[in-house]
């Protein structure tokens, strides 16, 4: 369906609306993206909710510079990695934590 054409929706008895499928695909909108309401005198416009991250904008080398107190050895493959997280798994069991 091109911009600007007309689509006739229902308001169900609990309020709610749903959109057609082909508007949500032009507009990148899948299950449980968060839409604001902005009424106005015009009528109601749906726009999708902006998030903002609470953390700021990180690079790479700066977060894993914060490992080099723990670790500054040569990168640990994933089997490696893995076999970290059994052993530790198995003395935090052997303390009864798990």
């Amino acid at each position: 369906m091109p911009d600007g054409d007309r689509v006739q929706i229902n308001i169900a008895t609990d309020g709610h609306v749903s959109l057609p499928k082909h508007v949500c695909e032009r507009h990148g909108w899948s299950e449980g993206t968060m839409l604001e309401i902005q009424d106005g005198p015009d009528g109601v416009r749906l726009a999708p909710v902006r998030m903002t991250s609470p953390f700021p904008a990180t690079r790479p080398e700066d977060v894993f510079g914060m490992l080099k107190p723990f670790y500054d050895g040569p990168p640990k493959s994933i089997e490696e990695m893995h076999a970290g997280v059994e052993e530790e798994f198995r003395r935090q069991h052997a303390l009864g934590r798990y």
